[in-house]
């Protein structure tokens, strides 16, 4: 890798973790009514700044799809320039014949397409990609469980259909995935699954393992990342939901 491609990874990193961190504050009630296009237009370097939105993919609308407030105008542009500037690879088979993470990304951005839809703004009506084995059936259950890391963004409440029907049949195989993860310290891998376990919870099935116990073990042993610190609030959020309707 030369020095220019080492630099423009570098600051599309951190231009991404500056996003995240601003995402965050908007979970947590900080911050604009246009959060993605305050960000993209006080950027330094705006291709930078939409390659960022581009990585976080339907996440930066997770403060929406958590809260129920509507999109504003101007972040739904974002999501379109950033959509239109890094374009995603073309979509031709799911895995074992397509590159699986391509696949991954076509999954992502009918997650935004559906996000944006549901929260008042304009978005392109994106038929969801092709299922797969590697998708559909839990068994075995590493690969699979590694594929719902992959998806995370899709454990946001208002993106239903065959992701989310995979992890309501599958928990044991999630907790599975999710415990390796936590064995082994990939903790980026343990947090993504976090949030499938709390989706899951929120829908009343039954866990091998308490999902509040396992976030606040992933939290103790884990930096400020920003990216990973959004997984864990998500997860929380969506955790917070079910216990409060519990009450």
């Amino acid at each position: 890798m030369g020095s220019a491609e080492g630099t423009a990874r570098a600051v599309y990193a951190e231009a991404t973790a500056a996003l995240a961190r601003r995402v965050l504050d908007a979970l947590r009630g900080v911050g604009g009514t246009a959060v993605l296009a305050e960000f993209v237009d006080g950027s330094a370097d705006p291709k930078a700044a939409l390659a960022a939105v581009r990585v976080i993919g339907a996440d930066v609308l997770a403060p929406h799809a958590l809260t129920g407030a509507a999109v504003h105008p101007q972040d739904a542009t974002a999501i379109s320039q950033a959509a239109a500037v890094f374009p995603a690879p073309v979509y031709a088979s799911p895995p074992p014949r397509g590159p699986v993470e391509d696949w991954a990304v076509a999954w992502r951005d009918w997650a935004t397409a559906r996000l944006l839809a549901r929260h008042g703004a304009a978005a392109p009506q994106l038929a969801p990609p092709e299922s797969c084995p590697a998708l559909t059936h839990a068994d075995p259950w590493r690969p699979w469980a590694a594929t719902m890391a992959r998806l995370s963004p899709l454990s946001l409440p208002g993106v239903d259909g065959p992701v989310r029907d995979a992890a309501l049949r599958n928990p044991v195989a999630l907790a599975r995935g999710a415990t390796r993860a936590l064995l082994r310290r990939d903790y980026p891998t343990a947090a993504r699954l976090a949030r499938w376990l709390a989706a899951v919870h929120h829908e009343g099935v039954p866990l091998p393992l308490d999902p509040a116990t396992y976030l606040d073990h992933i939290a103790l042993h884990t930096g400020d990342g920003p990216r990973l610190a959004l997984d864990l609030a998500v997860a929380r959020e969506l955790l917070g939901n079910r216990m409060r309707e519990d009450r």
